[in-house]
């Protein structure tokens, strides 16, 4: 795919948001253009899948287990 025309203060700032995310400006375009077309079709509706995804290149943590007490019955 070429793009054509595309505005020198554009480019620039593409190359900047890629650098800050450590991609390269065709990676960049892409995951702008995957996030354009989730948004407009309603594809990506699930906010759990939406932070899953964002949070991914972070890694993941270890949460402890809370014990619990069983549920009281109300007499």
């Amino acid at each position: 795919m070429t793009i054509r025309n595309l505005d020198d203060q554009i480019k620039q700032r593409l190359r900047l948001r890629a650098a800050q995310h450590g991609r390269s400006m065709e990676d960049e375009v892409r995951e702008i253009l995957k996030s354009a077309v989730y948004e407009a079709t309603g594809r990506e509706t699930s906010l759990v899948a939406s932070i899953r995804a964002r949070m991914e290149p972070y890694g993941g943590i270890d949460l402890p287990t809370v014990p619990r007490d069983p549920i009281r019955s109300i007499v």
